[in-house]
């Protein structure tokens, strides 16, 4: 909701749980000022808001066997809204792609691929991505290590 303002409070609360979704209420409200009733208030607002959209847990993919990560630029051969539909609906079928995102320029999309293997991997690529309607050309990049993985946003307290 674009109306929605927040204040230092409601930023605090968000920051915190950026870092810890985990945390109980009471735990919460203790680390930003407030009780919880009020604080359980504010965090139902920016939930019903849509700024906080869901909470997950951050998964190890390694310790469930998911050894490659892989970023793929793909092109499309027709960029109508239909066609960009209909592939960004296709995504959303492929369990191994944990992220699409349309981008502006010579690439239409990149993906964030992730597979048990190298094997496995290939498979996905011919057998499901390179071959799906409408796409023209797939290049992909494998993960050597990531240095950096923080899900959400800054949030400025400023």
């Amino acid at each position: 909701m674009a109306n929605f303002i927040l204040d230092h409070i409601d930023l605090l609360l968000l920051d915190e749980l950026q870092n810890n979704g985990r945390m109980t209420n009471v735990e919460l409200a203790q680390k930003v000022g407030l009780t919880a009733p009020p604080c359980l208030r504010r965090m139902r607002a920016l939930e019903e808001s849509g700024i906080i959209k869901s909470y997950h847990a951050m998964v190890d993919p390694s310790r469930l066997g998911y050894s490659i990560t892989v970023f793929a630029m793909v092109s499309l051969k027709l960029q109508a809204e239909e066609d960009l539909k209909k592939f960004e609906d296709y995504m959303h079928s492929l369990d191994e792609v944990r992220e699409c995102h349309m981008l502006n320029g010579e690439i239409d999309f990149m993906l964030k691929i992730v597979a048990k293997d190298l094997q496995s991997f290939q498979q996905f690529l011919t057998g499901r991505l390179t071959s799906a309607p409408n796409v023209a050309s797939v290049k992909t990049s494998l993960t050597i290590r990531t240095a950096k993985n923080e899900p959400g946003v800054p949030i400025d307290m400023a």
